[in-house]
This record gives structure tokens, sequence and C-alpha cells, in this order.
């Protein structure tokens, strides 16, 4: 397995993927709980820059010349620009009463989205692609980085906690009670 930035042309797998982890949530984007409308909503952001979805936000697991897995990972303090192209699109196309809290602020890059192919879990590919965004932020950038956790998910949290992630507070998110960890050198 290799680990790579991702390009534009990695839009409809990476969707995909992002689907695994946050279906929900794009269900209350785009209004109806309806996949292929929802992947075509997220593939549509990812092949395009400048937004909190984009590809340039993002690093791809490889294997057997696949994408296996992604990361989502951007500056928390740009998360108001990133995101105002998204929720206008959401606005004007599909919700037009979405409203979403900020999960990130300034002071910590955000890991949005990490999601692996079920196919692929318990290869260590979760955990790959957090040494890579660890690595480049944290140990080369000196930066801090942040993520949310569902409180339900005790397995995600077991694999944020094992490599150094640390509990510094609690938020809700689309309804849905989180807990803010972060990584700092």
């Amino acid at each position: 397995m290799n680990i790579r930035k991702a390009t534009s042309q990695d839009n409809i797998v990476i969707a995909k993927l992002f689907m695994l982890a946050m279906k929900s949530l794009v269900y209350r984007f785009i209004g109806e709980e309806n996949d292929e409308k929802a992947i075509e909503l997220l593939a549509y952001f990812i092949q395009l820059e400048h937004n909190q979805y984009s590809y340039q936000n993002c690093y791809v697991a490889i294997e057997n010349n696949q994408v296996v897995g992604v990361i989502n990972c951007y500056d928390g303090a740009d998360l108001v620009v990133l995101r105002q192209p998204v929720l206008d699109f959401i606005h004007q196309y599909h919700n037009s009463n979405f409203t979403i809290e900020d999960e990130t602020q300034a002071g910590e890059m955000y890991i949005d989205v990490l999601s692996v192919s079920m196919l692929h879990h318990g290869k260590g590919i979760g955990s790959q692609l957090l040494k890579q965004v660890l690595n480049e932020f944290c140990i080369i950038e000196r930066k801090t980085l942040g993520l949310l956790v569902d409180k339900k998910n005790a397995n995600a949290k077991k694999l944020y906690t094992r490599l150094g992630f640390k509990k510094v507070g609690e938020k809700t998110l689309s309804g849905h009670d989180m807990e803010h960890l972060q990584f700092k050198i």
C-alpha cells in the first residue's frame, strides 16, 4: 500500500468513501436519502478546488492500483471560506434550510473525513493515513491536528487515542454528540 495526494480524477471513488463516513450528513445536505444524488454532490465538490471536500485537501491510500482509503484535512481557520461554496450550492439546489455547526476553528489542522473501504478494514490503512497527516502537519510543520469522533464510535476513538490524540472538549455536530480530540507535539 502507498499513500499519495488525491487528484481530481479520484473524485468518484473518494465520494463513495466519504459516504461511508458521513452518509446521514450528506442526506441532510440534499434533503433526501438518495445515495446516487449524495455521491454526485460529493464528487462534484471533490473534483473542484477551494472547498472543504476538494481533492486538494485529501490523501488517498492505494492498494493494487485502487483507492481503498481517504483522509480529508484542512486548516481549521479556513473552515468558513472552504465551506461557503458547499453551503451556497446546497441552499440553491437542494436544501435551502440546511444549517450546520462549526466543527473546527483556527489553531488546528482539521481531519474532516477518514474512511477506508469496507473490504479493506483491519489492514491498518486508517492508521497509515492518520500517520501521513500526523507526520506532515504535526512533526514537520509543528501544527495541532484535530478531529471529532462520535461518542458512540468506540473503535474510532480507540484508534485515535492509540496514536496519541487527547480529548480537549465536546461538541454537537448535526445532532450527534462528539468528542473533540487533538494531537499536539
